[in-house]
Order: structure tokens, then C-alpha cells, then sequence
């Protein structure tokens, strides 16, 4: 599905694949479709939903795993950074998320996939998850400096008295959306490794 916000005049805000927010009126945005309402738990107050999204109309910072037109959609209503349907398409979020996004070799996360739907039961495999909990290791350390740099920007601009840059916070929450995958991917080989370690 494609995700944006009603702005209540008739026009949508909504991430355009590959391009950038924009601002379409509602027929242009359903492409003849009949547009579906998703109602959200915990959404925010609707001055706050249309101030987040017309702050950013026309940000160019299009990805697919992290930041797609439902990840804008539902920022803007609940201020969370998420895509139900990229979390739902990789089955196993965080290794389809580590995959497309390139952050680890091609033929680990094939061993790492392999793993996680048949388990270890040999030696090689617990070798794999070893390897791949290492390269977790190294590039969470990366990511966390990255991080780091982020917040320490946009301390720098809230101490100045000017308002905070859009695209520093997305940046920001961008890096933690990773982290969480490497977070829930290490979850899931270390209880693997518990696994087989109280098998044998």
C-alpha cells in the first residue's frame, strides 16, 4: 500500500518512491483507488500530524527499508519511525533490513537466514552465528558513532535557539531503526547458540 496524510484541503503529503514529499490532491495520490483510512492506537493530536507533515515537503531522502512513504506516514501520526510492511515482508525484519540496506557480506546473511528457519544442529552453523554476532559487534560500533555525531548536532542547534533541522532528526532516527534490527538479529542467534550449546 501506498501511505500518505490527508491534509484536510483535498491534497495528501506522501513519500513518492525513489523521489521525494510531496503534496498531491487526493486523486492524484488514489490513482482512481479508493483510499482506506488506518486508524493508529496511539496517534497524536491532528495539529500535530500536519505540522509534522508539511515540515517536511519536499525532503529528498527516499529509502525503502528506512525511510519509506509508510515509515513518513506514521511518524507523522504517532511520532514512531516504522513500516508494518517492510517488517512484515522480511518475516525476519532485522535480517532482511541488514540485507537490502548492504551493511553485512551477502553470504553471511544467507548463512544467518539459513540458521534462523532450520536452527543449528552442527558445528558449522554455530561457527556462522559466531561470525555473524562478531560482524554485529563491529558494525553496531559504527552505527552508535554515527549516532553519536547526530545527536550531538542537533544538541549544537537546539543551544543555538534555532529550531531543529528535520533532517538531522530523521538521520538520527534512521541510525537507531538499525540498530533495533542488529538488536533483534543478535536476539535471535544468541538464543540459537544458547540452544544448541544446551543440546549437545
Amino acid at each position: 500500500m501506498h501511505h500518505g496524510i490527508d491534509l484536510g484541503d483535498g491534497t495528501v503529503a506522501h513519500y513518492l518512491e525513489g523521489e521525494q514529499i510531496l503534496r498531491s490532491s487526493l486523486d492524484d495520490f488514489t490513482s482512481g483507488e479508493s483510499p482506506r483510512v488506518i486508524d493508529h492506537a496511539e496517534a497524536d493530536p491532528t495539529g500535530l500530524t500536519l505540522r509534522r507533515a508539511m515540515s517536511r515537503i519536499g525532503e529528498q531522502r527516499y529509502n525503502l527499508l528506512f525511510n519509506n512513504c509508510e515509515h513518513f506516514a506514521v511518524w507523522c501520526k504517532t511520532g514512531q519511525h516504522r513500516s508494518g510492511q517492510v517488517e512484515r515482508a522480511l518475516g525476519s525484519g532485522a535480517i532482511g533490513a541488514l540485507a537490502l540496506g548492504q551493511m553485512l557480506p551477502a553470504a553471511l546473511l544467507a548463512g544467518v537466514r539459513m540458521l534462523l528457519q532450520k536452527g543449528i544442529n552442527i558445528e558449522q552453523g554455530a561457527s556462522v552465528a559466531r561470525r555473524a554476532l562478531s560482524e554485529l559487534s563491529s558494525l553496531r560500533q559504527q552505527l552508535q558513532k554515527r549516532l553519536e555525531k547526530e545527536l550531538r548536532q542537533m544538541e549544537q542547534w537546539w543551544q543555538g535557539g534555532e529550531q531543529q533541522q528535520p533532517n538531522l532528526r530523521l538521520e538520527a532516527q534512521n541510525l537507531a531503526d538499525q540498530l533495533a534490527a542488529i538488536d533483534e538479529l543478535e536476539s535471535q542467534l544468541q538464543k540459537l547458540l544458547k540452544q544448541s550449546t544446551e543440546s549437545e
